[in-house]
C-alpha cells in the first residue's frame, strides 16, 4: 500500500494493460464513498480506444498523457439517471437546477478521490486533469452525454513508467482555522508561502517565465483574469445547455 505522503501525479505509463476486472473492482469499491442522499450522483465513462482518446485530447489541450495512457476516465456529475429512475417509478424529478449540479459535482469529486486512493493502493499511476471544465462541450459531444450529465473530472490511468519528484505542499497550519476563519496578514503570507517560494524549482520557474514573483506566474501567465472570465462564461453556457441552469 502506498503512503499518501508519497503520492505523485503520473504522466508517463508503461504498455502493460490495465485489466477490466481490476478497474471494475475498484469502481465497485469506490462506490462506498460518501454520497448525497445515498443517490450516487455520478457516472464514469471509460475510454480505451485510441480513436476516442484522440478525439478527447483537444479538450485537454492535447496533453500527451491523454493519448498515451492505457485508460482515460471521465467522471461526470449525473442527475439524468436519478431523474429517469424517478419517472419510471411515478415520481416527478426536480433536478434541472444549479443546486442539483452542485450536489452531483460534489458526489462525483468525492467518488473520484476515493477511486484515486484505491488506485494508489494497487500501484496504478494516474493524473487528475483540471482541464475537464475548460472546454466541457467537446467532452459532452464526444462522449454523447445527455442533459443533466456534466463532466467534472478526468483521470489518465496506467502502470507508472516514471517516478517524478514530489511536488511541494503548503503546511496544514496555512489552511486549518480554529473555531472561525482568520484572515491572512502579510506576515502570515510570508510565513506560509516563503518556504515554497524559496524552493530551487520555484525560483527557476519564476526565472524561465521572466517574472518577479511566483504569484505573478500564476496571475499573469497560468490562470489569468481574461482566461478565467472566458472559461467561466463557457462553463455557465454549458451548464445551461445541459439543463442545470434555467436563466
Amino acid at each position: 500500500m502506498k503512503n499518501l505522503l508519497t503520492r505523485r501525479s503520473i504522466r508517463k505509463y508503461s504498455e502493460k494493460e490495465v485489466s477490466e476486472d481490476l478497474l471494475n473492482r475498484l469502481f465497485s469499491e469506490a462506490a462506498r464513498t460518501q454520497t448525497m442522499g445515498n443517490l450516487q450522483l455520478y457516472s464514469v465513462v471509460v475510454t480505451r480506444s485510441q480513436a476516442m482518446k484522440e478525439r478527447l485530447a483537444p479538450a485537454h489541450f492535447n496533453q500527451p498523457m491523454v493519448t498515451q495512457a492505457p485508460v482515460v476516465l471521465t467522471i461526470c456529475a449525473d442527475f439524468n439517471r436519478t431523474s429517469q429512475w424517478a419517472r419510471c417509478r411515478k415520481a416527478e424529478p426536480g433536478y434541472a437546477n444549479f443546486l442539483s449540479f452542485q450536489n452531483a459535482a460534489i458526489d462525483a469529486l468525492l467518488y473520484t478521490q476515493t477511486l484515486c486512493n484505491l488506485m494508489d493502493e494497487e500501484g496504478l499511476g494516474y493524473c487528475y486533469l483540471g482541464t475537464t471544465v475548460y472546454m466541457p462541450q467537446l467532452i459532452i459531444d464526444t462522449l454523447q452525454l445527455p442533459q443533466l450529465v456534466m463532466p467534472v473530472a478526468t483521470l489518465t490511468v496506467g502502470w507508472p513508467a516514471e517516478e517524478p519528484a514530489l511536488s511541494d505542499r503548503l503546511t496544514a497550519a496555512s489552511f486549518v482555522h480554529s473555531e472561525t476563519y482568520h484572515d491572512y496578514t502579510p506576515h502570515d503570507i510570508d510565513r506560509y508561502y516563503g518556504p515554497k517560494e524559496q524552493l530551487p524549482e520555484n525560483i527557476h520557474f519564476v526565472e524561465i517565465n521572466q517574472k518577479e514573483t511566483l504569484a505573478q506566474v500564476f496571475t499573469d501567465i497560468r490562470y489569468t483574469r481574461k482566461d478565467n472570465e472566458a472559461m467561466s462564461q463557457t462553463l455557465l453556457d454549458t451548464l445551461r445547455r445541459q439543463g442545470f441552469l434555467q436563466i
